[in-house]
């Protein structure tokens, strides 16, 4: 597990597993409709304030990660303030573009399921070179795995190494 020391104690008051439970269920909705298995959730004061999923294939953008539309997403609609005190909830640990919109979006803690390295595992693509928690050292705390079982599910169900 990542974690930067500094944590917001409110945090730790939030309904992790919901949380992570309704970004899986959203990243179980993408696959469904075609894309890769991710979503993703904005809360703030334990409350879902955003949410969005992978929308790669159907829209037909690399930039299409529900992670980086959020952190694009908070940062239009939030003050920095308010990004602070919000924690994105995510099937999966963002990627280095990901991580890289998180950073300049602040937000005070990224919580995912599965790691990098465990989707490197399930596409057979190799190990991540720079994981989330280096991209986002100083700015945005990250922890995981939280409630890993359930987000390897969606991983498993996906069926990666049938494409």
């Amino acid at each position: 597990m990542v974690a930067d020391a500094a944590a917001d104690p409110e945090f730790e008051q939030f309904a992790h597993e919901r949380h992570l439970e309704r970004a899986c269920e959203l990243a179980e909705a993408a696959a469904a409709r075609g894309d890769e298995p991710f979503g993703t959730v904005l809360v703030r004061d334990d409350e879902v304030v955003a949410e969005a999923k992978n929308r790669v294939v159907t829209d037909d953008d690399v930039r299409g990660h529900p992670e980086l539309d959020l952190a694009a997403e908070a940062v239009r609609a939030f003050t920095p303030d308010e990004r602070a005190r919000t924690v994105m909830y995510t099937s999966t640990e963002p990627c280095p573009m990901c991580s890289g919109g998180l950073r300049y979006a602040g937000l005070g803690r990224v919580v995912y399921s599965v790691g990098s390295d465990e989707v490197a595992a399930f596409t057979g693509r190799g190990e991540p070179t720079v994981r989330s928690a280096e991209i986002l050292d100083g700015v945005t705390e990250v922890v995981g795995p939280v409630a890993n079982d359930r987000g390897r599910r969606v991983h498993e169900a996906y069926g990666w190494n049938e494409e």
